[in-house]
Formats: structure tokens, C-alpha cells, sequence
């Protein structure tokens, strides 16, 4: 039945109404930081300052806390636990405070800001919240909630449901051919992918950099919905675009912590994963879709990074999603032709939106604009493969180009001069780290391929080896499609980011799901042989998570020799992503005495290596000074352990120590 007119005229009004209703409310009921404080009496008011007030600032968890103000346009000043900070710009200072209620003073002009990072962050400081800061002394100060902000988590949400439901009604018809078991294989896939991440989700420990994705997204969210588009204030992590970081920071008003900013990375690698199914169904069947979508589910990699607040989560869902967008390009055009190149150009366009969303999520992303062209063009009927070819050309890259600038308000005013300098701070060389048995900063181009063949579980890559040799023989659309889903993600090699393991070539685990479900479907035709193969393959990848669980970005292969044997040949980079270091940690906070001497040298990531605030006082100058020694990734970094140190604690996976204790 065709919708009502009104309806449809109305309907792309809604969305802007709503987000705009949901601003409002925000701005109606949303209290400012500053403004949860007390004025000062008008007698001792600074009268270098817009505004004067006193109160205290909660201190979760005691330690040094990096604490100061973001002043553009004035001097400022701050005073905490007896120091006083003044000057003009980002202005910071390394404090050791207790836990608990802290005094505080600030003298802020108008458009300034109270920022932080308390224990346990680094990178950029974040914004001060409101629920941190109490107008009361710190003897009566009581707080609701600190370091969080839920109606601003709530508004977010609101707004990401909004554009989300927008997108949806937007493809109402073409949703609605999708037939009902695909739908369920759908459902179930995403259900158990999101399950299997959130079991034991902060298992590992906090990570290398979501401490600076996470606080960069909290700046990001609190900025749009304050409507303050100011240069300065993104100027926060500016090396990376900001669209992952707006998935994090929406988690990150809700706790201060990781644990909703994780959970919102295992949905969007849960829906990546899940959108294979539809995916497999277009290039083979509904079977081999569902198969391959369950393998992609358990994968240890995807497993990992769907667990952590990282760029490598949103990355699966948007490749998956412009695949699936380009696959359908060219489906159901009308007869019309008028009609039918309208469609067209709107498809095209929707893809190169896609694209551009992926490339403000990581910048490395940028190829899937040529593997979405490929497989449109490919794909197109004959009577379209000119123009498609034509109107592509135009269409995908501009609104991927566009997208981007729309999506990053530090590109508004100056877009090249902003893009160079992010490009500038990540022309950085990478730390030196072991491959194929040397320590080297510049591996070689196949790099990424050695790694893929290591992060693989031994069966999944025997049938991608399988799927390969075939596809030498078989050349259609299909096993070409494919094959350039692996090829594509695999040329970040010419890049000369070459590090870090698989974190840039995430997409490729998809394409060997694929790869891997396609052969199955080959192989074992009768659906009862078909069933009982796939069956064995998830029951092996789910033995495979569980002898994993919960270190799983430090899996590797059965036939590398596992963790351990990686470790001690230094074949590969393990243990510092800073998995594994959280129980040794929560070891020597238990069980050291107070004030004690504990060293932190032999840990890298050292800004993972939080302890006890007492534990802070009386640092030792090296391990032969400490009565304490936390070691990360001893294989690795091998350290200067004292002959009369006792190993009493160790984190041990897969034949290789991540994290150990040592006392003396």
C-alpha cells in the first residue's frame, strides 16, 4: 500500500526536528561544569576573572592526576591542593591526590574549561563533568555519580537512534525484500557476536590508547551537543578522525570507565560480522553467508578488538556495510529509465557516503572506496556499465568527500591545513619491534601477509589455502569479488605504517570468512554433510576462543607454535597492546605494604601501570632500588631483575608470561 503523501513529504523533516527537540532538551535541563560550584563572596572574588568559585573535585581513585584549564582567549586561573595554575591555553599540572574530595579554586573567563586526567588516563585531558564537583567543602562534599554524565549519554543515544531510524525508514522498501530467514540468520548471528564480546568484557585490562579514544570522544559528544564548534575545542586527538571516537565518547558519559564505550565496539563488530550474512548470500548462497558470518563472529582478532575502544571495531562494520550497499547497486531498476538513473545516482551516492564514514573513522580506510568502485562496476548489467562507470566517478567520491568534511568540524574552517597537520603528527617512525626474528622499526611489504598467516586459526587458514587454489582455476564474479576483498585491505603495505600486527588490515578477516565458507559449500554439497563440517569448524573456532579467552589479541596460530613459541623466537610483537598487566597490578595493590618501594620500569605501556595512591610516595630510582617489581612482556623486554627478587605472581597465555611480580 503506497504511503500518504503527506507522509512522504514530511518524513525527512522529522529526523532534523527531532535531533533539534533533543538539543533543546539537552540545553534546557544540562547543568555546566563550572556551575556546580559556589560563587565566592564578593569580597575575596578574583577581579582578573569572569567567574570565581570554590567547591571540591572527587578523586575516584588517589594517585597523580594531571589536572588544569583550556583557556583560549584569557588567563585563567586554577588552585588545587595548594598549587595554583595560571596562564592562557591548555594549561596542566601533575598532582598526587588522595581519593576522595579535594578542595578547589577557579577563576575561568567564559568560554574556558576545567580539564583532567585522573588515574588511570593519559593522552589529552577530558573535560571536567559536573557530577565530579560539589559547591561544598571537601569535609561535607557529596557527590551523584562522579565522573559521569547521563543525560548527555542519554541525548547521544537519542540522536545516534535518530539518524539511525532515519537510515532505516530510508530503505524501508528494499529492507522489507529481505526475506524472513535471512532476518533471523541475521539476528542470531549479531545476538551471539555481541554475547560472546560482553562475556568478561573488561577480562584483559585496560589497552594501549583507549585511555586517548576514550577521553577525545568524551570532548567530541559533550562539543556537539553543546553546539560548539570551536577550532580549539577539537583540538583533542586531532591526528585521527573523529568517528569512532564519537561511538566511544557516547559510552564514555555514561561511566567512568571503558566498560559502555566497549560494549558499544562489540555491537558494531558484532553487526559487521552479522551483515556477512546477507553479503555470502549475494555471492554464493544463504548458507555459505551464515557460515562465513559465524566464523568472522568467533575469529580471535575480531573477538579481541570487539572488546577494546579502538578504531578496529567500527572499521568491520563499515566495510561490511559498503560491500553490502555496492553488491546492491544495481537491484530492481526501473523499467523507467528516467526513474531508474535517479536510483542510481542515490545508490552510488549512499556508497560513497559509506566510504566517507569509513575514512572518518581511520584514514587507512580510504581503500574501500576502490574495492566498493570495483565491485559496482563489475557488478552493473551491460546497459549500465557506462553509466555507472560515469556517474561513480563523480558521485562516490564526492560524497565521500563531503561526508567527511561534514562529519569533522575541525575541517570547517581551514580542511587542507587541518588534514596536513594530522597527517604530520602520524608521520612518527614506530617504536622498533620483533619480526621474523629481528627488532626492526621498518619491516618489509609483506609484513601484513606474514601477519595474517600468524593470527589465523590453523583450520581457517587451511581452508582459505584451499579457496585460494581453487580460485586459481575458477574466475567468476564471485571468487573475483572476493579475492579483492583480500587484496584491497592487504595494500596498506605500500603505506609506510607497517606495524602494530593486524590492526590496519581488520577487513581481511571478513574476506577469509568468506573464503573459508565458501569452500566448506563446496566442498561438502548434501546439506547434511554441509551441516556437520560447519558445525565442526564453529565448534573448533569456539575450543579456539575459550583456550584464548580473555587474551585474545595475543593469539596466534597452532602452526606458529602458539603465544610462546612467537615470544621466545621473536618471530612476533606480543603482550603490548597492556593485556594481561591488570591482575598483576591488583596483586601488588593488595599485597605490598603501605608506602611501599614499587618499580614500574620494566612495564611497557607505562601508563598502564596504575597502583595504590600510597605507592606513589616513595618511587624508586630503578628495579635494584624497589622492594616491589612489576615486569610486562619479560619475553619481549627482557629486565634487570635483582638476584634476591622472588617471582610471586604471574599472568601466563599460551606458553608466555605477560605480566609477572617480583618481591624482594
Amino acid at each position: 500500500m503506497p504511503e500518504p503523501r503527506s507522509i512522504a513529504r514530511l518524513w525527512p523533516v522529522a529526523p532534523v526536528a527531532m535531533i533539534a527537540l533533543l538539543l533543546g532538551l539537552r540545553a534546557l535541563l544540562h547543568t555546566p561544569a563550572l556551575d556546580a560550584l559556589a560563587d565566592t563572596p564578593a569580597d575575596v572574588k578574583d577581579p582578573r576573572a569572569t567567574a570565581a568559585r570554590i567547591g571540591s573535585i572527587y578523586i575516584a581513585r588517589g594517585g597523580p592526576v594531571i589536572i588544569g584549564f583550556q583557556s583560549p582567549t584569557a588567563e585563567a586561573r586554577v588552585t588545587i591542593a595548594g598549587r595554583e595554575l595560571r596562564g592562557r591555553g591548555v594549561v596542566k599540572d601533575r598532582l598526587i591526590l588522595p581519593r576522595g574530595a579535594t578542595a578547589i579554586r577557579v577563576a575561568l573567563p567564559g568560554d574556558a574549561r576545567l580539564v583532567w586526567s585522573p588515574v588511570g588516563r593519559r593522552g589529552d585531558p577530558e573535560y571536567v563533568v559536573a557530577s565530579s564537583l560539589s559547591s561544598d567543602p571537601p569535609a561535607i562534599a557529596t557527590f551523584d555519580h562522579p565522573g559521569t554524565a547521563p543525560l548527555d549519554g542519554a541525548i547521544a543515544i537519542g540522536i545516534l537512534l535518530t539518524i539511525i531510524a532515519t537510515c532505516l525508514y530510508a530503505a524501508r522498501r528494499r529492507l522489507a525484500a529481505v526475506p524472513r530467514d535471512m532476518w533471523i540468520a541475521i539476528a542470531a548471528v549479531f545476538v551471539a557476536g555481541v554475547a560472546l564480546r560482553w562475556f568478561d568484557l573488561d577480562g584483559a585490562g585496560q589497552t594501549w590508547d583507549e585511555d586517548v579514544n576514550w577521553a577525545a570522544g568524551r570532548n567530541y559528544v559533550s562539543n556537539v551537543l553543546a553546539l560548539d564548534f570551536r577550532p580549539t575545542s577539537w583540538s583533542w586527538n586531532y591526528e585521527h578522525p573523529p568517528i569512532m571516537k564519537y561511538l566511544a565518547g557516547i559510552g564514555a558519559q555514561l561511566a567512568d570507565g571503558f566498560g559502555p564505550a566497549r560494549a558499544i565496539s562489540a555491537i558494531v563488530v558484532a553487526l559487521g560480522c552479522a551483515l556477512l550474512v546477507p553479503i555470502g548470500a549475494r555471492l554464493y548462497s544463504l548458507r555459505t553467508g551464515i557460515l562465513a558470518a559465524a566464523i568472522a563472529t568467533l575469529l580471535p582478532s575480531l573477538v579481541g578488538h570487539g572488546k577494546i575502544v579502538g578504531h578496529e571495531g567500527p572499521t568491520i562494520l563499515w566495510w561490511s556495510l559498503g560491500i553490502l550497499l555496492a553488491l546492491g547497486v544495481h537491484d530492481h531498476l526501473s523499467d523507467d529509465a528516467r526513474r531508474a538513473r535517479r536510483t542510481l545516482a542515490i545508490r552510488l551516492a549512499c556508497v560513497g557516503a559509506v566510504v566517507g564514514i569509513a575514512i572518518a573513522s581511520r584514514f587507512v580506510n580510504g581503500l574501500l572506496g576502490p574495492l566498493c568502485a570495483l565491485i559496482v562496476v563489475v557488478q552493473a548489467p551491460q546497459r549500465w556499465r557506462m553509466t555507472t562507470l560515469a556517474w561513480g566517478a563523480a558521485l562516490m567520491p564526492l560524497a565521500a568527500v563531503v561526508t567527511i568534511y561534514l562529519v569533522w568540524p575541525r575541517l570547517w574552517a581551514h580542511p587542507i591545513d587541518a588534514l596536513q597537520v594530522s597527517f604530520r603528527k602520524l608521520d612518527v617512525v614506530h617504536a622498533p619491534e620483533p619480526f621474523l626474528g629481528t627488532i626492526t622499526s621498518k619491516p618489509g611489504p609483506y609484513y601484513f601477509l606474514v601477519y595474517l598467516y600468524a593470527t589465523l586459526p590453523l583450520t581457517i587458514l587451511a581452508l582459505a589455502i584451499a579457496w585460494l587454489s581453487r580460485a586459481v582455476r575458477v574466475r567468476d564474479r564471485a571468487t573475483l569479488l572476493v579475492l579483492a576483498w583480500l587484496v584491497v585491505p592487504l595494500l596498506a603495505a605500500l603505506s609506510p605504517v607497517r606495524q602494530d600486527g593486524v590492526r590496519y588490515i581488520m577487513p581481511a578477516f571478513p574476506a577469509i570468512a568468506m573464503m573459508a565458507a565458501a569452500i566448506v559449500d563446496r566442498i561438502a554439497r548434501s546439506p547434511r554433510i554441509f551441516l556437520a563440517a560447519a558445525a565442526a569448524v564453529v565448534l573448533y573456532l569456539g575450543v579456539t576462543d575459550v583456550r584464548t579467552h580473555p587474551y585474545y589479541i595475543d593469539y596466534f596460530g597452532e602452526h606458529t607454535g602458539g603465544a610462546g613459541s612467537v615470544a621466545a623466537r621473536k618471530r612476533f610483537e606480543t603482550a603490548w597492546w597492556g593485556e594481561g598487566l591488570a591482575p598483576s597490578l591488583a596483586y601488588v595493590d593488595e599485597h605490598a605494604e603501605p608506602n611501599a618501594r614499587v618499580s614500574r620500569h620494566c612495564v611497557e605501556p607505562s601508563h598502564l601501570a596504575w597502583f595504590r595512591e600510597d605507592l606513589w610516595t616513595n618511587l624508586p630510582s630503578s628495579p635494584a632500588d624497589a622492594t616491589w617489581i612489576v615486569v610486562y612482556a619479560p619475553a619481549r623486554l627482557p629486565c634487570p631483575i635483582p638476584p634476591d627478587a622472588k617471582r610471586v605472581f604471574a599472568v601466563e597465555h599460551d606458553g608466555t608470561t605477560l605480566s609477572a611480580v617480583y618481591r624482594r
